[in-house]
């Protein structure tokens, strides 16, 4: 005869399993929308270049010529015709097959991204600025779409992620003498058990994973990863010892010069040009741009890279690159008068917390071991997925009709006490996540709890 009370199903008879649970239904209530969310946008955005590539191919790719590329200052001219304006950004072709992307501060307003064929100077078209089909999937994934508070809202969600994770683990332990639901599946998908094993076993076998994805993601959050990086560039070990140079430096951010940068280097301020402007008779003019992207490429900057244009006297040549190969991220700062390098760094002189931050996010978006990273994080999106959906359906089978189904409340709240208590360090850790947490305690006490008391007392 079995033993059903040591069955995971039972384990709500221990105090410390009923607490347990109970945030981790909470937890699951709270972002399994948000995960199923992130998982789709995010199997997605894997494959951002090869979807990007076939939606916007009359705009990216060109018919490769013989002919020699025209100087970019000739291309720039090409896309003020239809685009009025001052030129902000060039991304010049990566190879033979691609067009040139210039993007214009539009003197109707905004900013427009301008396609040009190099050879021909030919406008293939243009459309606003970071507005490219996986852009607004980037943007969705992030929920930054739909404003500020939203995109806290994925903050709070990745951080509760985690501490799924961490209680999703404790519930899934093998008790006494269980025999299925560790590594194999119980019944058929008619049964709720059949369900709760898939959850487990699929859950224990990706945690760390997910655990992975959230909190690399964290640093692209609005809250945690600002004062994160902030935290982390406000000694050597973020930026880049070359940033820490005696060059006069200005107020812009790399992130709004470029648009995307990597994270280490979102906050680096840009150099300011130094060696000529009105009465500088020994540089009496900008080297102009077709100079410095020859100076760039005589650099050996791998091509790909993109160019921030000088912004007024002080401005600077700004070149970047941020390939699959983290060893090839490379920014260089040119004076715009004399073609100076003011500023050249790469992965190598970056801090070790700058590198490790970089090494996790460049897996995160499927790049570091190529091919293979990204079938891994696909893998990995379909059983979020899956997981979300069979939380929703055990969920489901298991409620009371017209109720939450909230699980009950240990015997000894003082397990309660102890759990939150340990739940609330990761609330320290991601403050958001507190602030959220003392809200689903709170709702609990007087929607749940509370009421709960008050019928106990009114039986008794």
């Amino acid at each position: 005869m079995t033993n059903n009370s040591r069955s995971p199903e039972n384990q709500g008879n221990t105090s410390l399993y009923r607490a347990v649970w109970r945030w981790h239904f909470y937890a699951g209530l709270l972002i399994l929308p948000f995960m199923i969310l992130m998982a789709v946008t995010g199997a997605a955005y894997i494959y951002r270049d090869e979807i990007d590539d076939w939606y916007h191919a009359d705009l990216k790719f060109v018919e490769a010529s013989g002919n020699a590329v025209l100087p970019i200052s000739s291309q720039i001219d090409a896309a003020l015709l239809p685009v009025p304006g001052t030129p902000v950004k060039v991304l010049p072709p990566a190879d033979p097959t691609r067009s040139t992307e210039i993007v214009i501060a539009a003197d109707a307003g905004g900013r427009q991204a301008v396609y040009i064929d190099p050879y021909r100077g030919d406008v293939l078209g243009h459309m606003p600025d970071r507005t490219t089909l996986m852009w607004v999937v980037r943007r969705i994934h992030s929920l930054a779409e739909f404003g500020t508070i939203p995109n806290y809202v994925i903050e709070i969600a990745s951080g509760w992620a985690i501490l799924l994770v961490l209680t999703g683990t404790y519930l899934w332990w093998p008790r006494g003498d269980q025999k299925g639901g560790v590594v194999t599946l119980r019944d058929t998908p008619k049964r709720r058990r059949w369900w709760r094993d898939a959850h487990a076993v699929t859950g224990i076998f990706i945690g760390i994973f997910i655990i992975f994805m959230a909190a690399t993601g964290m640093f692209w959050s609005v809250f945690w990863g600002k004062y994160a990086n902030e935290f982390a560039n406000g000694t050597p070990n973020g930026y880049p010892s070359g940033v820490r140079v005696d060059v006069p430096l200005s107020t812009i951010p790399m992130i709004e010069a470029f648009g995307e940068t990597s994270w280490t280097n979102e906050n680096i301020p840009l150099p300011q040009s130094v060696d000529g402007g009105i009465g500088q008779t020994a540089n009496p003019g900008p080297i102009g741009i077709d100079r410095a992207m020859s100076i760039f490429n005589e650099m050996g900057l791998t091509p790909g890279y993109a160019i921030s244009l000088p912004r007024g006297e002080t401005g600077v040549y700004s070149a970047s690159i941020y390939p699959d190969d983290l060893s090839l991220q490379r920014v260089i700062h040119l004076d715009q008068y004399s073609g100076r390098p003011l500023i050249d760094m790469g992965y190598d002189d970056y801090g070790p917390f700058g590198k490790i931050m970089e090494f996790g996010i460049n897996v995160h978006l499927g790049q570091e071991f190529g091919i293979a990273n990204q079938i891994l994080l696909l893998v990995i999106c379909a059983l979020i997925i899956f997981m979300s959906v069979s939380a929703g359906v055990m969920w489901w089978k298991r409620r009371p009709v017209g109720a939450l189904g909230v699980p009950p409340m240990p015997r000894d709240t003082r397990n309660l006490t102890v759990v939150t208590a340990i739940l609330a360090i990761g609330g320290i850790i991601y403050p958001m996540v507190g602030a959220s947490m003392i809200v689903i305690w709170l709702l609990d006490y007087l929607f749940v709890v509370r009421p709960q008391r008050k019928m106990r007392a009114a039986r008794a």
